[in-house]
This record gives structure tokens, sequence and C-alpha cells, in this order.
């Protein structure tokens, strides 16, 4: 996670001051008429107010309507409309922010899943290694179970027959 927070925190140092560029000497965001005094001026001065949205088809600079996420077309056009720089339309710029935002959110998706498929994989991975050995003893037990059951068949059958080997015949005779 630390190159991905890395890479967030350069983006946004980056991007923050193209976005939102300080206000130099721009009347306060509140006052009556503070981006209507910037028509037919240059987009950089009615920009500089950061409230403001510049429309370059009409030269018109006007507050931003906050109500509205983007600002309607009766306004003026997503083509002509200039936020926070100049240098981008706001047609550019949500077509540029949601593919940036999807390729944040398609990114961290896949390390999400990478991560918990891994957590996932090495705990089926330790029950797996469990259950094989759990088989394994079984199987040995198993296995001696039937060595000692069969010895214990072969010695009645060598009983049985007189093959059995009892004590060894040349051992001292003790009185």
């Amino acid at each position: 996670m630390g190159p991905l927070r890395a890479f967030c925190w350069v983006a946004l140092s980056l991007c923050l001051p193209l976005l939102l560029p300080p206000s130099d000497g721009a009347p306060a965001p509140g006052e009556e008429g503070a981006c209507q005094q910037y028509t037919n001026k240059t987009c950089e001065e009615c920009l500089r107010n950061v409230t403001c949205l510049w429309c370059s088809n009409s030269k018109k600079c006007m507050e931003y309507p906050v109500r509205n996420i983007l600002p309607p077309s009766s306004l003026c056009k997503l083509s002509s409309a200039r936020w926070g720089v100049c240098w981008v339309n706001f047609e550019a710029l949500i077509i540029a922010m949601s593919v940036v935002g999807g390729t944040i959110l398609i990114a961290l998706s896949i390390c999400c899943y990478c991560c918990c498929c891994r957590t996932k994989r090495s705990r089926n991975l330790d029950k797996e290694e469990e259950k094989d050995a759990r088989q394994r003893e079984q199987r040995r037990v198993r296995q001696e179970e039937r060595r000692a059951e069969m010895k214990s068949r072969h010695d009645e059958i060598r009983k049985k027959y007189g093959l059995f080997k009892e004590d060894n015949p040349y051992a001292r005779f003790e009185n």
C-alpha cells in the first residue's frame, strides 16, 4: 500500500495547484457581483476567484452554480466552460478526472482482490497441509494395524502347523 499512497500524494500535490490557483486580490467569494465584474475581461482574471466560472464563447464570468454538480448547458456549454484553470475546458476536465478516478478504483479493486485472495489462499494451503498430515497419519496408523493383524494371523497359522518359532532350541538347559 506504500507505493499507492505515495502516488496519490504526488498526484494530489501536482493537481491541486492547477485546479485551485491562489486568489491574488480577488474579491471575497460572498461579495455580490464578484464574478460579474470580470465579464469581457480575461479568463485568468475571472478564475482568480475559485467560485467563478468562465464561459469562453460569451466571455462571461459568472458564479459557479454550486447547487448543480455540472453547470447547466443553458448557462454555458461544457466544452466552453472553464473552472479552476483556463487551459482545460470543463468537458475535458470531467473526462480526465473520470478516467483517473476509474483507473484508481480499478487498481484499488485489483489490489484488494489480490490481497484477499493471497490471504485466503494461504489459509487454504494451511488447511490443506493439515488435512494431508492427518490423512498421512491415519494411513500410517491403519498400516500399522494391518501389519499387526497380519503378523498375528501368520503366527496363528505357524502355531497350527507347528512352524511357530518358539524359544531357541539350542538354548541352555537349566537344571
